[in-house]
């Protein structure tokens, strides 16, 4: 685990930290840095864990899971949040199984271009997902109903914009306390 910000070890943990901890660990039985950074101030650990479980692994999302981790990556990279990308374009690749498709779906949101990869309501959700990302103050009603007319309902509108949100807030978390990679196991789920 590498950031700027001290991080309690687990082996220093008092007995809240530690059930914080371990409440926060993936599939793989590892807490990522995300995650860890908050071992000065717990409880924001607890509440992060919890929104973004929610967001982007709900049974209740009608959206597919490698969308929604298309949006988080799509958001990150707008962020210029390389800690994010890395981990959930890795999701994107284990959730899609279709290397060539991930590869020009890579590039793709890399060139600011998702119009090159996607079409109808994805792409309108893409659309929405980059203006609330970069230009939220000029979001208007035509913006929501652009999404209504490409065949979205409010329910998957609701994912996208939270997902969104979610990694706005994350992005910002680890870019500003130098969050890397180093340690951390990529992607939150396991390769099958």
């Amino acid at each position: 685990m590498s950031a700027w910000i001290e991080m309690i070890p687990y082996e220093k943990a008092g007995p809240r930290l530690k059930e914080l901890l371990d409440h926060a660990r993936t599939p793989h039985g590892t807490v990522d840095t995300v995650m860890h950074v908050h071992s000065l101030r717990p409880e924001t650990m607890n509440g992060h864990v919890t929104l973004y479980r929610s967001v982007l692994h709900s049974a209740e999302n009608k959206l597919p899971f490698w969308f929604l981790e298309v949006v988080a990556s799509y958001t990150s990279i707008l962020n210029d949040c390389t800690y994010s990308l890395t981990h959930h374009f890795m999701n994107v690749r284990n959730l899609l199984k279709d290397q060539p498709r991930s590869d020009r779906i890579f590039i793709a949101l890399k060139a600011h271009r998702p119009e090159d990869e996607f079409t109808g309501k994805e792409l309108a959700l893409l659309r929405y997902a980059a203006k609330l990302t970069v230009d939220v103050g000029r979001m208007i009603r035509s913006d929501f109903e652009a999404l209504k007319l490409s065949g979205c309902d409010d329910g998957e509108i609701l994912e996208v914009n939270q997902v969104c949100a979610y990694f706005n807030y994350s992005n910002r978390l680890l870019n500003g306390l130098g969050c890397t990679t180093e340690g951390d196991q990529i992607g939150y789920y396991k390769e099958e």
